[in-house]
C-alpha cells in the first residue's frame, strides 16, 4: 500500500481516538467547550500523535490503550497553543488551517478561555491513562512507572522550559536581529518541544531502554528544527491557499527567521544537514519502522 493511503488510514484512527477524548457541548458553560472542540477539529495533519503513534510501534510497544491518553493530550496542548498563538496580542492571525480562528469565531475571552480549557483537558486526559492498567497484571507496576515518567516529559516540554520559553524567545525576538544560533534555541523549544515529547512518550510507554528514549529525543529535536525552518521557507514561497493560513506572517509582524538571516537555497541546505544528521541517529538504533521514516521525509520536505 501506499504512503498516502497508509497516511490516511493512520490519521482516520488518530481523528477517531482524539474524538472520543473531547467534551460534550452541554451545559451553562457550554461555548467554551464549543470553542474547544471547533478549535480541535479544524484539521490538520495530526504530526505529534502520529509520530508517538509511530515511535511507539518502533519500539514494539503493545499497550495501545495507555498510550492513546498521550496521544489525544499532545494535539490538545498543540491545538491550545495554537489558539494563543493567533489572538491579536501574538501574531494576530485570523485564518488557520483553511478557517477563521478561534478568537474570530468566538472573540478573544473565550478563546483565550478555550485554550486554557484544552490545556487542562489535555492533563486530565492523559491522567486517564492510569485507568486502563489492569492493576492485577505482573508488569503493572512497570507500566505506572513508565505513565508517570512520560506524564513528566508531558509537562516539562510544554511548560516554560520547553514550548512556552520558545514562545517567549519569540516574543523578546521581535524586530531584533538575531543570530543562528539564537534561532536554533527558540526553535528548539518552541516547536521541537512537543516533537520530543511525542516520540519520547511513545518509546516510553513501549519499553525502550533509556539510551534509546536519549536517541529518539535527539532525532525529535533535529525534526522540529528542520520542520520549523521548513516552515519559514513556505512562508515565503508559498501561498495562503496551500498553506491554509497568510504568507508572509513572520514578514508582516517584524519576526526573524532563517529566511530573515539568509536566503532561501542556503536555508534550504540547512534543512537537509539536519534532515542528515536525524537519519544518521535513527540508522544507530537496532529496530526499524519504514512509515515512521517516510513520515519524517514528508514532513520536512512538506509543501504545506
Amino acid at each position: 500500500m501506499s504512503f498516502k493511503l497508509e497516511l490516511e488510514k493512520r490519521l482516520y484512527r488518530i481523528n477517531d481516538i482524539i474524538t472520543g477524548y473531547l467534551p460534550k457541548e452541554e451545559g451553562y458553560y457550554k461555548t467554551v467547550l464549543e470553542a474547544m472542540n471547533y478549535s480541535i477539529t479544524a484539521g490538520g495533519k495530526r504530526i505529534r500523535p502520529m509520530l508517538m503513534l509511530e515511535t511507539f510501534c518502533l519500539f514494539n510497544g503493545r499497550n495501545y490503550d495507555v498510550l492513546y491518553p498521550f496521544m489525544a493530550a499532545i494535539e490538545m496542548i498543540h491545538t491550545y497553543s495554537l489558539v494563543h498563538d493567533d489572538l491579536p496580542a501574538m501574531d494576530n492571525d485570523e485564518y488557520r488551517r483553511g478557517r477563521k480562528t478561534t478568537h474570530v469565531e468566538y472573540g478573544e475571552a473565550m478563546a483565550i478561555l478555550a485554550g486554557d480549557g484544552l490545556l487542562t483537558l489535555a492533563f486530565e486526559t492523559a491522567a486517564g491513562a492510569y485507568e486502563k492498567v489492569d492493576e492485577n497484571s505482573k508488569d503493572a507496576l512497570s507500566i505506572y512507572k513508565r505513565i508517570m515518567r512520560a506524564y513528566k516529559v508531558l509537562a516539562s516540554k510544554s511548560g516554560v522550559h520547553g514550548m512556552i520559553g520558545g514562545q517567549v524567545i519569540d516574543i523578546e525576538f521581535v524586530g531584533k536581529t538575531v543570530t543562528q544560533e539564537g534561532l536554533d534555541r527558540m526553535y528548539l523549544l518552541k516547536t521541537g518541544a512537543l516533537i520530543e515529547a511525542s516520540m519520547m512518550i511513545g518509546a516510553i510507554i513501549a519499553g525502550a531502554e533509556d539510551e534509546y528514549v536519549d536517541i529518539i529525543r535527539d532525532i525529535a529535536a533535529d525534526i522540529g528544527l528542520a520542520f520549523q525552518i521548513r516552515d519559514d521557507i513556505l512562508d515565503v514561497i508559498s501561498s495562503d491557499n496551500i498553506l491554509g493560513k497568510p504568507t508572509h506572517s513572520d514578514e508582516k509582524n517584524d519576526k526573524p527567521t532563517y529566511v530573515s538571516i539568509m536566503d532561501v537555497e542556503k536555508a534550504k541546505e540547512e534543512v537537509a544537514s539536519i534532515t542528515d544528521r536525524a537519519k544518521k541517529a535513527y540508522e544507530a538504533l537496532p529496530y526499524r519502522n519504514e512509515f515512521l521514516v517516510e513520515l519524517i521525509t514528508e514532513l520536512i520536505s512538506r509543501e504545506k
